[in-house]
């Protein structure tokens, strides 16, 4: 079955970091990190960045906690997603992060990059991370 590309985003309220699906959509792969002054200015920047790789579908990281609730964090990132569903016309689905980050500075580590030094990797690879869960649980889901 065809798909399409979807762009994966790792909220900042500083950066963003970007990944992007295989037009077949199962392997996620990192791609950038947009630094963030305001959300009009980092909209347009991905809705450009989604116009360049074909993508036709957003799924933005949403911070739960660790119970699974909504904090603060997540309502700031659900804002964020539907400005970002307004201004490009596009789907965008919430999708939970939890400890994306955490284990995104790990296999940094593990690739021998120091994290702390290359702040813009961390975000890309939890956009990655974020992105590979949503593709794994899309397939398992048409699968059912």
């Amino acid at each position: 079955m065809a798909m399409t590309r979807i762009l994966g985003i790792d909220f900042g309220e500083k950066r963003m970091g970007l990944a992007v699906s295989d037009p077949e959509g199962r392997i996620a792969v990192p791609l950038s990190t947009v630094r963030r002054t305001s959300d009009t200015q980092a909209i347009r920047q991905i809705i450009d960045i989604a116009l360049e790789q074909g993508v036709e579908h957003f799924v933005v990281g949403e911070p739960l906690n660790l119970d699974g609730s909504r904090g603060p964090a997540a309502a700031r990132v659900g804002s964020f997603a539907r400005k970002l569903a307004v201004e490009s016309g596009l789907p965008v689905e919430l999708t939970d992060e939890t400890l994306t980050s955490v284990e995104a500075e790990e296999r940094l580590r593990q690739a021998g990059i120091d994290p702390r030094r290359h702040p813009e990797k961390i975000d890309a690879t939890a956009a990655q991370i974020l992105l590979q869960q949503f593709l794994d649980e899309s397939l398992l889901r048409q699968d059912d």
